[in-house]
């Protein structure tokens, strides 16, 4: 398409979560400069987490994921520029260039491209049916091809694994999902969350497959016919969802010098190593207190909008941080599930209620202080627990492990 300016005075590449707040929080602040907002996806904003819920379910239109309307962006003079890819930048010039060829000149820039959804690379992770759900065209080309399924296998136990997992089985469909770790949620939660997803699933009708890895897709005429895995188990399916993980999109910073590596690397305000460029979200790797001061990515809404407002109030003339509290959700069947804070390191485990009952949370704990805790049905805790995650709160296990003494109680 054809640009509708080639210079910006804000210039945001990624029209995700963190790319909108950007321009918008920027507005906020009485920036009166130019914005133009690029997105590789021919759509305006939109929100990603119910791609895998209830989009997919088919229960929320693409109109209801915009984050604003239309009328929004054009009514703040925010340019906007769907479908346009970029593919190198120029720090010393100032400048990007996009996949058509087009070059565009920038003040400040604002990297927020999250990531690509991992694939297989086994035989047969070509052949049609094979699927990611990163992206509404995504979730568009998996739900084209619902009516023709009848088995579905899910390769990966993550959250949008298990997502779509749920979403398939409500829908009558034969789902085997196949976890190379020894639990779902391994890489997130601990072993009583785990658990309890395994057999939620389970209740439904869902295979989970543990310490299972891919040997191949095996198809027909191009299309998918099933799994091999690697013990030589075959799984008969006319669909695969693939939930592996995320590959942060920095290659053109990382070719014109940033540091970084799994993301690229960013100070306090979201700086990057190269100048007047900035990068936030799920490709920011960043040094964050609630994981001890280690660099890590953070892959939630959460972090792209608090770290979008950072580097607003950094354009503007602000002194702003980022030190948020991370917190993430999921939803699966009737399970409303609300993490607060990073499980990272964690030594210790207090089950706080009766899973059986459906309403709990886990507290994690490391030498002896509370920093996180996975909440399910338990909004109640989910919202008095933060202060304990801040505050690195340590005290009686057992009054933390009484469903009976609110939380709130314990920092009084």
């Amino acid at each position: 398409m054809t640009l509708p300016q080639r210079h910006a005075d804000v210039l945001i590449v990624g029209a995700g979560h963190g790319g909108a707040q950007s321009a918008m929080q920027l507005r906020q602040q009485k920036f009166t400069g130019s914005i133009l907002l690029l997105g590789d996806e021919p759509h305006l904003p939109y929100e990603r987490p119910p791609l895998s819920k209830e989009y997919l379910s088919g229960e929320k239109s693409f109109e209801r994921l915009l984050i604003r309307p239309p009328s929004f962006w054009v009514d703040r003079d925010i340019a906007t520029a769907p479908g346009t890819r970029v593919v190198a930048v120029d720090p010393a010039a100032h400048v990007v260039r996009c996949a058509d060829g087009q070059a565009i000149s920038y003040d400040r820039l604002i990297w927020a491209t999250g990531g690509a959804a991992r694939r297989l690379t086994c035989e047969g992770h070509h052949l049609q049916g094979v699927h990611t759900v990163r992206t509404c065209a995504d979730a568009d080309r998996l739900r084209a091809e619902l009516d023709g399924t009848r088995a579905v296998v899910v390769v990966g136990g993550g959250y949008i694994g298990l997502e779509a997992a749920a979403v398939l089985a409500k829908a009558g469909k034969r789902v085997t999902v196949c976890e190379a770790l020894d639990r779902v949620l391994a890489r997130v939660a601990g072993e009583p969350l785990s658990r309890f997803y395994e057999a939620a699933h389970r209740a439904h009708g869902v295979d989970v497959l543990l310490g299972t890895t891919v040997d191949a897709i095996e198809g027909a005429d191009g299309r998918v016919t099933g799994v091999r895995l690697a013990d030589g188990t075959q799984l008969a399916c006319q669909m695969v969802i693939v939930g592996i993980g995320v590959i942060p999109a920095v290659a053109p910073l990382l070719d014109a010098g940033a540091m970084g590596g799994n993301g690229v690397a960013v100070d306090a305000q979201c700086r990057t190593s190269l100048p007047d460029v900035f990068a936030i979200g799920d490709c920011a790797l960043h040094a964050n207190r609630f994981a001890d001061g280690f660099a890590i990515r953070i892959e939630s809404v959460q972090n792209a909008n608090d770290q979008a407002t950072v580097v607003a109030r950094a354009i503007t003339g602000g002194d702003a941080i980022y030190d948020a509290v991370p917190w993430f959700w999921s939803n699966q069947y009737d399970l409303k599930l609300q993490t607060v804070g990073l499980s990272i390191g964690y030594d210790d485990v207090v089950v706080r209620g009766d899973p059986d009952a459906r309403t709990f949370s886990v507290v994690y704990l490391k030498q002896g202080r509370v920093i996180a805790l996975d909440c399910v049905n338990a909004v109640r805790d989910y919202v008095q627990g933060r202060r304990l995650v801040t505050e690195r709160w340590a005290g009686d296990r057992d009054a933390l492990a009484d469903p009976a003494v609110p939380l709130k109680e314990l920092t009084a």
